[in-house]
């Protein structure tokens, strides 16, 4: 039985939005669920997808909480 969990940063994908939507979340759930069933022949009936969504501000990358790294980065693709 797999359990697979997904975590991403709450904010959105377009402009508007600050979360990942209803819609988005299912088409990850169907999409790694198929996949298990394609490449691993796990029966859907007995994936199990979590989604955890994360605040910018509990997720880090370079020691740095998201949003600083990004501004960093910003400034040095200028």
């Amino acid at each position: 039985m797999p359990f697979v969990n997904i975590k991403i940063t709450r904010e959105g994908s377009a402009p508007g939005l600050s979360a990942a939507t209803a819609e988005q979340k299912a088409a990850l759930i169907k999409g790694v669920s198929q996949l298990l069933l394609d490449v691993l022949n796990k029966p859907l009936d007995s994936t199990f997808v979590a989604i955890d969504e994360v605040e910018l501000e509990n997720w880090g990358w370079g020691g740095l909480p998201v949003p600083e790294y990004r501004k960093q980065h910003q400034s040095k693709q200028k």
